[in-house]
């Protein structure tokens, strides 16, 4: 008489021991998948951002216009272009561009005056609803995370740190080097109107 065949408990504890192996290292690859998923989520919305906030920089500094306005206390300016320091009191960036879109019709200026700084580790633009004596509104936050910032205008052949100003000149290009939490060291070049690329 033929013996039924089965499993012995030892068998069974083998494979269901290799099972659990198997399993637990698939919980772990799984596990790191949706890490590395996160991270990289995260990564391209703070890269996202940089493009966004790069976009923006190179289209108002490429219709950057030489006029004066006058300021909020309604003394006139002296410079078409501010370029300032990060760090320092006032804004890092501040000019008239052109371009400033219209889509209603409205009867207003197709110019706008800007205003970037540097606050709290954040990148920050305003605009003002008038080119004369308005205040600007509330600053749009366009990059935060900012731990270090230098700007360069280049001038007459050379970079310089610092912006001279004048009533009737406009830097030929701007270069902003920002370190960002997470992403690094980012350096920017932006050319002004009237530069070749």
């Amino acid at each position: 008489m033929r013996q039924a065949g089965g499993f012995t408990l030892l068998e069974v504890m083998a494979s269901l021991a290799i099972f659990g192996l198997i399993a637990a290292a698939g919980v772990a690859v799984m596990a790191y998948a949706a890490d590395s998923q996160g991270v990289l989520r995260e990564r391209m919305d703070r890269l996202g951002e940089l493009q966004r906030a790069r976009a923006l920089l190179r289209t108002d500094l490429s219709q950057a216009a030489v006029r004066l306005v006058r300021r909020a206390d309604g003394s006139a300016g002296r410079h078409a272009f501010i370029g300032g320091r990060p760090g320092e009191a006032g804004p890092l960036f501040a000019f008239v561009r052109r371009g400033h879109e219209n889509p209603d019709g409205a009867a207003r200026a197709s110019l706008e005056y800007v205003e970037y700084r540097i606050a709290d580790g954040r990148l920050e633009r305003s605009a003002r609803a008038s080119l004369d004596s308005a205040t600007a509104p509330a600053a749009r936050v366009l990059l935060d995370g900012i731990t270090a910032a230098r700007v360069a205008y280049f001038t007459d052949r050379a970079w310089n740190d610092g912006w001279r100003g004048g009533a009737t000149t406009l830097p030929e290009a701007v270069e902003l080097e920002l370190e960002l939490e997470s992403v690094g060291r980012v350096r920017q070049r932006f050319l002004l109107p009237g530069m070749a690329p």
